[in-house]
């Protein structure tokens, strides 16, 4: 067996292992740690002496470090009878306790943004860099709330299940890496979300499912063969999924016609709207802006309000994204990559180099710091002709 197969398949097995230490009582941040150290066996044993039943391998292992660990610690002596007894190696019950895991995760006694990063380092396998990357901010920054937010549900019992909106938060984030990070997380969010929907009648859980469907049907034009990065307007229309595309849509009408428009309704409809245009020069972009007004009046996102400028710039001319782009922070991030391409498209070139190659220093990944290097080389050749 690989390493490569023990990564994929580890990841896989987690949630449902760490849902089973949870529902035979395990606090979750112990049951957490029991996990961890499962995997970290798992990984130096596997590779000479594979098991039969990989689930229950981790199950057992997990199961044993976690009553270890409750024998080790004092403080929790008093809950040791009402422990059961440790499983026997075998096969362990086939039950998917994922979306189970994301909503105990989102519990009342957390904030929805710490129970967002504990749900997301815990079950959705991100690193706390990729976490502080999706939230703005600094990565010691998020390792600290991470680590308050375990302190605060430790020794507590899961069983008061969060609200739906800090689960849908989670599996949009977890969407948005598997999307465009490290991690490929996309498929497992769509299918949660399916199983989501399946579960609850909310136009928001629908809402957020037709983007996820609109968004994943873009999947395989987004990168070039070299594995470069392809702007939208670049995109092969034709090579979209057309199945996901229009089950999205029918989704995301069912959803809006029940008039209780969301942020993740809004956002489905502005990628609708590019599925819909036959090619990127028919985008409908006056309309994307009204679409961007409704998002940014439910979310007051600087985000969302960066994005708008670029819709302005293609609706109404460049200048007028300018002047949009204008009444943001420039340290918003991918503020100089919005600026850059404006004042290209404004005759700028000069300018739009010099920010071309700032907002390559400051690109989250490798990818996108190359297609930006390789936007400001462009321009700069040309101003050389």
């Amino acid at each position: 067996m690989s390493s490569q197969v023990n990564e994929v398949l580890l990841r896989s097995l987690t949630p449902s292992v760490l849902g089973i230490l949870v529902r035979r009582g395990a606090d979750f941040a112990a049951a957490e740690d029991a996990v961890q150290d499962a995997l970290v066996e798992a990984v130096r044993v596997w590779p000479a002496d594979p098991p039969r039943d990989p689930k229950g391998w981790l199950v057992t292992v997990a199961w044993r470090r976690f009553l270890d660990a409750t024998r080790a610690d004092a403080a929790r002596r008093r809950r040791e009878d009402r422990l059961d007894e440790e499983p026997a190696p075998g096969s362990a019950p086939a039950v998917d306790d994922t979306l189970l895991l994301y909503f105990l995760c989102a519990h009342p006694s957390l904030t929805p943004s710490s129970a967002v990063a504990l749900t997301l380092r815990a079950v959705g396998g991100l690193t706390t860099r990729q976490i502080a990357q999706a939230y703005l901010v600094p990565e010691a920054t998020m390792a600290q709330r991470i680590s308050r937010a375990k302190r605060t549900v430790a020794g507590v019992r899961l069983d008061q299940p969060g609200d739906v909106a800090t689960v849908l938060r989670v599996l949009y984030l977890v969407f948005n890496e598997g999307y465009s990070g490290d991690v490929d997380l996309a498929a497992e969010a769509i299918r949660l979300t399916r199983q989501l929907a399946a579960a609850i009648d909310h136009p928001e859980v629908a809402g957020l499912l037709a983007l996820m469907l609109l968004h994943h049907a873009r999947r395989a034009t987004r990168t070039a063969p070299d594995g470069s990065l392809v702007p939208l307007a670049e995109q092969d229309h034709g090579r979209w999924d057309t199945e996901s595309i229009v089950e999205g849509v029918e989704i995301l009408q069912a959803a809006l016609a029940r008039d209780r428009l969301g942020e993740f309704q809004a956002q489905a409809a502005i990628a609708a709207l590019h599925a819909d245009a036959p090619t990127a020069e028919e985008t409908d972009w006056v309309q994307i802006v009204e679409w961007y007004d409704e998002l940014a009046r439910l979310t007051d996102s600087p985000v969302v309000r960066l994005n708008r400028a670029v819709a302005v710039g293609e609706a109404h001319g460049p200048r007028a994204g300018l002047a949009a782009l204008a009444a943001l922070d420039d340290s918003l991030p991918r503020h100089a990559a919005v600026a850059a391409y404006l004042h290209e498209r404004d005759g700028d070139l000069a300018t739009a180099a010099r920010l071309y190659a700032e907002a390559a220093q400051k690109a989250p990944n490798l990818a996108e710091r190359d297609h930006l290097t390789r936007q400001a080389a462009r321009l700069n050749a040309r101003r050389c002709r």
